[in-house]
């Protein structure tokens, strides 16, 4: 049934269409299992209210009995057995294609949860992001501009390619932490001494609240942080530029004192 209405705009059912990939198979899993609930539970009343009307009490005679219509019984069983099945076999398909990992994604984050921030480290490109709740660092917005903590994005950034797949690597730096991005309709654990190993593919830019979904102490309530998708050219320019801020080039007074010391060393 999910895969069946794919193809259709679905409703959504008070919940999100999923801004990746894997949260749009999510999403047509979810809807399709309701439709088929509303579909289910019409016909359901429909025999209900055929029943209450069709055998209603007329007399005092006993009514016709049909306690061992053998076919009957049989088709009424048999047929929500076939429904559970086919719910079921559609879930397995969907969880596994949300918990596949490419592989080669395109860029690697690891992300660390910790009471009460979060830090991503971007490892293959040298660049790190840290977050506290109380001071709402790197509030990074769509073309790299900042974006208002009120409005677009609470806590730190985490930065990815929109359009592309991204890696991510959760652990925890001391208790149970939740990684919760309602729009990308995903949440997981981190969970101390366990490393959960995700995906993501962000089909639009944007930007994307997320916070922690499990309770972790007294500043749990303020745990939040933001996804930014940027435009694979964006993303590396964000990239080059968080690289230059955390090696900044040595000013022109410094280059010429080191000048300055290597001509005193050479004359020496």
């Amino acid at each position: 049934m999910p895969f069946v209405l794919g193809a259709c705009r679905l409703p959504t059912f008070f919940g999100y269409r999923g801004a990746t990939t894997q949260a749009h198979d999510s999403h047509v899993l979810f809807a399709g299992t309701v439709i088929t609930a509303i579909v289910v539970g019409v016909i359901v009343t429909l025999l209900i209210l055929w029943s209450v009307f069709r055998y209603r009490r007329r007399s005092e005679d006993m009514p016709k009995q049909f306690q061992y219509h053998i076919p009957l019984e049989i088709t009424y069983t048999v047929i929500p057995i076939i429904i559970v099945l086919v719910l079921f076999g559609f879930t397995v398909v969907t969880e596994n294609a949300v918990d596949a990992v490419a592989p080669n994604p395109a860029v690697a984050v690891k992300v660390t949860a910790f009471q009460w921030g979060w830090r991503f480290d971007y490892t293959s490109q040298h660049v790190e992001v840290i977050g506290e709740t109380t001071e709402d660092p790197d509030p990074v917005g769509l073309n790299g501009s900042p974006c208002a903590p009120a409005v677009d994005c609470l806590g730190p950034g985490l930065v990815l390619p929109a359009g592309q797949t991204s890696r991510i690597v959760l652990v925890s730096a001391d208790v149970v932490h939740g990684f919760y991005v309602p729009a990308f309709n995903f949440s997981r654990y981190a969970l101390p001494g366990v490393t959960n190993v995700f995906d993501f593919t962000v089909k639009h830019p944007g930007i994307y609240r997320a916070q922690c979904t499990q309770f972790c102490g007294l500043y749990h309530a303020l745990m939040f942080f933001h996804v930014v998708a940027l435009p694979p050219a964006q993303f590396r320019a964000w990239v080059r530029s968080e690289q230059a801020a955390s090696h900044p080039a040595p000013s022109i007074a410094a280059a010429k004192r080191a000048l300055a010391s290597a001509s005193g060393k050479a004359a020496s």
